[in-house]
């Protein structure tokens, strides 16, 4: 921004007519105390290198100019503001204040869409540089709705800038379109609706590569956490199974008598139960008769 902030002040001298020169004093006229502000304070900045002084001869200059009905009827005075201003928004970056640029600027020019063309080119490069493009949204919005402004030369080159380094950084794509519609020529039009078309397209493939990780994280997390309960589940089953396969056969019978009136929930003292326990100790004798007779008999024998 520096070494932009001394290119520009030093074109400003160009632009406003010499500050110095050495030519006769009679073959030119005096200069206006405004213009003497307007070189003392690029000699600040160029030369002295002194930012704050620089936006102190700034804001003399702008207080020298009087009224405001006064500068809006001389054309130089105008020319001799805007150039004021974009000396002290050089002075204001050089010193990291840009924060405080747009709201200085606005001091002198309280109507947005009456600011320079060449301010406005200057607030949108210096805020898409720090990387604050939304603060110059609306100033730079109301700027090219303004009609009187579309028949300006520069209206061209600041919706260029206002598309490229404002809107499509910010994703704002309906008042990219919106803007794209102001557009007097077709081929600058055709050309702002295929660089919307294509930052749009690049944003929705961004967003899915983001995502695709984000999924294959979560699938895989659930996929771990379902593979660890099956693995404690199996484990308590093979723990319970162990466990009841060390135990005697009378203590396995009778855990299964237990755990049946817990599940059936039968209960014992009630009339209508016995007739189903008088069944299941038949079955028991019977089951005890069939494995166990035959090791007595062995063992009598």
């Amino acid at each position: 921004m520096k070494n932009e902030a001394s290119a520009a002040a030093l074109g400003l001298r160009a632009c406003a007519g010499p500050l110095r020169s050495s030519e006769p004093v009679g073959l030119q006229p005096a200069p206006s105390p405004l213009q003497g502000l307007l070189e003392e304070a690029a000699d600040y900045l160029v030369v002295h290198r002194d930012f704050a002084a620089c936006l102190e001869t700034c804001q003399r200059g702008f207080e020298s100019l009087g009224s405001g009905r006064q500068a809006e009827q001389c054309e130089h005075s105008k020319d001799l503001k805007c150039f004021l201003c974009v000396v002290g928004i050089q002075a204001l970056a050089e010193m990291d204040r840009w924060r405080e640029v747009l709201s200085w600027v606005l001091q002198y020019y309280p109507r947005p869409e009456h600011l320079p063309p060449k301010i406005l080119e200057l607030c949108i490069l210096l805020y898409s540089k720090v990387k604050e493009p939304q603060a110059i949204l609306e100033v730079a919005s109301s700027w090219l709705r303004e009609p009187a402004n579309r028949d300006l030369p520069e209206y061209g080159a600041i919706f260029e800038l206002h598309l490229f380094r404002v809107l499509l950084p910010l994703h704002c794509w309906t008042a990219a379109e919106d803007m794209t519609a102001l557009c007097a020529e077709e081929e600058q039009r055709q050309a702002a609706s295929q660089a919307i078309s294509t930052a749009r397209q690049q944003q929705e493939e961004s967003l899915e590569k983001t995502q695709e990780p984000q999924r294959e994280n979560q699938g895989g997390t659930f996929g771990r956490k379902l593979v660890a309960l099956w693995k404690l589940l199996r484990w308590l089953l093979e723990s319970v199974a162990d466990h009841v396969l060390s135990l005697p056969l009378k203590k396995t019978f009778l855990i299964a008598l237990i755990l049946c009136l817990l599940m059936v929930r039968f209960d014992p003292a009630c009339p209508s139960s016995l007739p189903f326990f008088y069944k299941l100790a038949h079955i028991f004798y019977r089951i005890r008769g069939t494995i166990f007779s035959p090791c007595y008999l062995s063992s009598n024998s």
